[in-house]
């Protein structure tokens, strides 16, 4: 059975790009559709153009696009029914790929899962994007201890957040051109937390919600809790605005969940006209934006542009931002926001308080003094990530000159192709040469993405460097392990 959604010729003409060189023609179009399906730009269950259009697009003779067509459903890449079209699927029942050499059988890992003991000697753990404390972290907190006596006269439980950490965090966004009074921010426990609140108040199971593919696990985790209807969008070479319109018109979706600031984990960042529009797409199509800017503020390079956030378009209500200092300040401090019209706001404090009541205390008052030093803490994370980026991105250069990436502005990782799609077989053997990595398909809520791998930089150089020595030797294994079944993704 076809889909609901549908890709015109002119707009599958432009992912593709030029007309793919390889010789048979038809051969090489096939492969560039079947690369657009693999690494999730071209979304499983897209009604793909009519042989004619798609011609004429390209350019080509009908007869080529006819014989690409049949390649692809000779490889399980395309289904056809008469009168129905052609649409995209995946080789087998939910497998990733064909059976390919070196790929195994077994189960892609949830994201967070470890492959080897944790005390095992010298084991890198390449699966988590977080860095440790700042180096003024421990003043932080001894002022925050110090701090802390003034909010003994009252209750401890402030389900909108202690008022001088919202009005700081309001300010915040003033400065980047987004005015915003204290009573427009909810303070959560994480970015996670405001998404399982803002899920929690605007869904209601089998609601669609428009997810980025490649996007952060977690959040696919909450949003399928909630008993959402996943709708993905390939953002691996950015994001194509037209089509994401597309697919908010076409599934009928209830809301969108973007992260526009350095995208986790292609380290993308959007345009303001870019911005401008999914605003405009959003309101065509009635649909609500939950943008994440968990990784706002964290560019790497001096020339990036810094778009104002995407709530500065918002002009009925229809962005509600989600933030987070775990990023920026450090993962255990579980405190996040939530930045939404002052109507909105109101009922969702209303509704958090039969959820958690509220944030701890201590931790509030150590971000609020965390943000005054906002200013050294961003430039020392800055200097660390770019050491660790460019060392990384050295490192595979010299180890691994055939896998490719694209070096991204800013955001806290490199977004790998390896060539194949044996991702989740190559993340398992590496883990047995004492390295953790996370194999694509678990950033994807449909089972592509096979052949890519997420590499954070937030570890020192020398650590990332080893890793990569680590990795080389795993590929070295994968390409001397025998052919097996192929991968199923656990979702």
């Amino acid at each position: 059975m076809n889909g609901t959604r549908y890709v015109s010729g002119l707009q599958l003409a432009r992912l593709l790009g030029e007309v793919p060189r390889e010789r048979p023609l038809y051969a090489g179009l096939a492969g560039a559709v079947r690369g657009l399906v693999q690494d999730g730009r071209l979304a499983l269950r897209t009604r793909l153009p009519a042989e004619r259009d798609l011609a004429s697009a390209l350019g080509v003779s009908r007869t080529t696009v006819t014989a690409a067509y049949d390649r692809l459903r000779a490889e399980g890449y395309v289904e056809s029914r008469q009168g129905a079209g052609s649409w995209t699927t995946l080789p087998g029942d939910g497998s990733t790929a064909l059976p390919t050499p070196g790929a195994s059988g077994g189960v892609v890992p949830r994201y967070g899962m470890a492959h080897a003991p944790d005390a095992e000697a010298g084991f890198i753990d390449l699966g988590c994007a977080a860095p440790a404390v700042p180096a003024v972290f421990h003043e932080a907190v001894e002022a925050a201890v110090a701090a802390l006596p003034r909010h003994y006269g009252g209750p401890g439980y402030e389900p909108a957040g202690l008022p001088e950490l919202r009005e700081m965090i309001a300010a915040g966004y003033a400065a980047r051109g987004v005015p915003t009074h204290a009573d427009q921010i909810i303070v959560t426990n994480g970015a996670q937390h405001a998404l399982g609140v803002v899920a929690e108040m605007y869904l209601t199971p089998g609601d669609g919600v428009l997810v980025e593919r490649p996007t952060y696990p977690n959040a696919l985790d909450a949003l399928r809790r909630r008993g959402a209807r996943l709708v993905p969008v390939g953002v691996g070479a950015g994001w194509d605005i037209e089509l994401v319109g597309g697919a908010m018109r076409q599934a009928a979706v209830r809301l969108g969940y973007l992260i526009p600031d350095f995208q986790n984990p292609t380290g993308h960042l959007m345009g303001d006209e870019d911005r401008a529009a999914l605003v405009a797409a959003a309101r065509s199509a009635d649909a609500l934006l939950v943008v994440d800017e968990t990784f706002a503020g964290l560019a790497l390079d001096p020339a990036a542009p810094e778009p104002v956030p995407v709530a500065a378009h918002d002009r009925d209500g229809r962005v509600i931002s989600i933030g987070s200092v775990s990023k920026l300040m450090w993962g255990g401090l579980r405190i996040g926001w939530i930045r939404a019209s002052a109507p909105v706001a109101r009922r969702i404090a209303l509704a958090r308080e039969s959820m958690d009541m509220a944030s701890p205390v201590l931790d509030q008052v150590i971000v609020r003094e965390l943000l005054l030093r906002a200013g050294e803490v961003r430039a020392e994370r800055i200097a660390v990530l770019t050491a660790g980026r460019d060392a990384l991105a050295a490192a595979l250069h010299e180890h691994l000159p055939d896998w490719t990436f694209r070096m991204p502005p800013g955001g806290m990782s490199l977004w790998v192709s390896v060539g194949a799609p044996v991702a989740a077989r190559l993340a398992e053997l590496a883990a047995r040469r004492g390295v953790r990595v996370v194999a694509g398909p678990v950033f994807g809520a449909d089972g592509v993405l096979e052949d890519r791998l997420r590499l954070p930089f937030v570890l020192p150089p020398a650590t990332l460097r080893e890793a990569v020595a680590r990795l080389a030797l795993a590929r070295e294994d994968l390409q001397e392990a025998p052919p097996a079944r192929p991968v199923r993704v656990l979702v």
